[in-house]
Formats: C-alpha cells, structure tokens, sequence
C-alpha cells in the first residue's frame, strides 16, 4: 500500500505522529501496569498469503489448520460475471496468466495458476502443483460455516460486483458469517442499499480520525455505535508543513493505534478494531495491550504459535496519560 499524505503546519505535529504508540509494552516489573486477559483474534490476510499462494482454496485449508480466526478473502469479479478470488490488477502479478480478472471467463480462471509466483525459501513449490482462482462460493463451502469472513472488494465500477456478491450471499445464506470491506467508497454506498449487509466504514474515515487524534486535534467524530474498522497497526505517512514560501516533506513511520485513538473509537460501545499488518511477536502483544479486537495476519501459522506462546494475564505498562487519569 502507498503512504498516505498528511498536512501540517508545524513540525511538531510530525514528532506526535512518528512517536505515538510506543507506551504499551510488555513488562515484567511496574507499579503502573494493565493487565490483559484476552488476546487479538488472528484473521488470515487473504486467506494466508505468507503461508501458501494467497486468496486460493489451498491458502484457506491451511489457515483452517493452524486455526486462524477468521479469513480476510479479496474479491473481484470474472468476464462472465462470476465473483473469484484475486487481488492485484493484472494477473501477471501472481499467476502464469496475464491481463485483468475481468477479461477471462471464471471457469478459465480456474485453470490459471495463482500459485505460479509463490516462492518459499528458494523454491515455487507450486508451479509443478498449480492451484487455480476460486470463486467465492467455492470459498465459502471451503471456510467452516462458524468462521467470519471479511469481503475485500477491489476494482471498479462498485454496482455490478457488489449486486454479484450479493446473490452469492443470498444464495448461500451466507450474510450472517460476511463482512465487507473496501479502500473503495464506492462500495459503502453500493452495498448500503441492502440492509443485511454488515459494512466497515470507509478507510477514509478511520484514517482521517485517526490522523486527527495524533495531531492532537481531538476526538470530534467517535466512530457510531456497533461500527467496525480497519487500518494499519504502523503506516509510512508524508507529512507536509506548509510555510509562507514554500512547503516542506518528510517521511514519517507512524504507529496508528495508539492508547488515545482506541479511546476516541471506543466512545460508543461494540466498536470492533482490525489492525492490519500484524506480522511479529512485538506487535501482537502491542495489539493486546491496545485491547484490539483482532489482527490482520500474512501467516497465521506463525500468529497462532505466537499467540499460543503468550502466558495470560499479559501485563503490559500504561502510557503516562492513562496512568495519570
């Protein structure tokens, strides 16, 4: 994902941005302490992309058996107007295929190999086994009927494949285990015209209140009650001060989750937090100790055995902010 671009007037404002986050740690020994008694759900990033070629059937049984949470699965929507399993723009990307989704029919993508460019160590150990590109449906009787899943939505236009995904959901009675999400407004307003349909707010708007927060403008538009949200737990962001004369760049690595930003999208209750990109022991435990709601995980077979390895209560020190309250 590119870095995001953020508007500052002073420098300080970068400072803010680049240091947040970094006050609930584990610790061994402190007076002021929060303890922790639950941990992150773990949700399997497309299917499990560091883990086996990702969005395919054989990524989802894997994940499946190092029990993962739940499955984050990317949708786009085949020639023939079928909804199948793929992320980038064109195939060339993963696959021995080449060109958009859209210019192949489902039945054909089904016989390309998604698993063509999936490298582990040295090896494509796929090539000589290739896995073709699901459809959703194909998906779904794949995902245990108990498993969540979140929806990705990706290309446009929105109307055609969110009326396509629907009539899989209808048909599969599917609507109660899917969530859907997207970087794409568009599809909040698509999929907003079917009141069974359970929605993450638009990127746009957890970003803009995230920012908002760090920049210590204040928590003015908490998130509506029973929300759900997404973003990066660490994002590289551009911060740019604006001077009489001129403006000035900076490249900054900004944690987004933060002790005050929870707060903010915890004023109203069940709002429910994804932070993507948890990869590492340190920021599964960074997660925990934010009283994140679950993790967004290249390989849940390493999450799993991180989770598995962390003793309960897990006892994290609290900003000084929160300790002086």
């Amino acid at each position: 994902m590119l870095g995001s671009s953020v508007r500052s007037a002073t420098g300080g404002w970068m400072m803010a941005l680049a240091l947040a986050g970094c006050a609930f740690t584990p610790v061994t020994n402190n007076d002021a302490v929060k303890q922790v008694n639950s941990l992150p759900a773990i949700i399997a990033h497309r299917g499990g992309t560091g883990d086996a070629p990702e969005n395919t059937l054989e990524a989802i049984r894997l994940s499946v058996e190092h029990h993962a949470d739940a499955m984050w699965l990317t949708v786009q929507l085949s020639k023939d107007g079928v909804p199948v399993l793929y992320r980038p723009a064109d195939l060339a990307a993963l696959t021995d295929a080449k060109g958009p989704v859209a210019a192949y029919t489902a039945a054909e993508l089904g016989r390309v190999n998604a698993g063509w460019s999936f490298r582990r160590s040295e090896a494509y150990p796929y090539r000589d086994h290739p896995v073709g590109i699901p459809t959703l449906r194909e998906a779904l009787h794949a995902v245990p009927a108990t498993m969540p899943v979140i929806l990705d939505m990706k290309a446009l236009p929105a109307g055609p494949q969110t009326q396509a995904v629907v009539r899989v959901l209808d048909e599969e009675h599917a609507w109660q285990r899917v969530s859907i999400y997207s970087t794409e407004a568009d599809y909040q307003r698509s999929f907003a015209a079917y009141p069974q349909a359970k929605l993450f707010e638009s990127r746009d708007a957890t970003r803009g209140r995230l920012v908002r927060v760090l920049l210590k403008q204040g928590c003015v538009d908490a998130p509506a009650e029973h929300a759900m949200t997404a973003f990066e737990l660490h994002r590289a962001l551009t911060v740019v001060e604006k001077f009489t004369l001129g403006e000035g760049r900076s490249d900054v690595q900004a944690t987004l989750w933060t002790p005050a930003t929870v707060a903010c999208f915890r004023q109203k209750p069940d709002v429910r937090i994804v932070a993507i990109a948890v990869n590492d022991a340190d920021d599964y435990r960074m997660a925990a100790c934010l009283d994140i709601d679950a993790v967004l995980a290249d390989s849940p077979e390493k999450m799993a055995a991180i989770r598995d390895s962390i003793a309960l209560p897990l006892r994290c020190a609290r900003s000084k902010a929160s300790s002086e309250r």
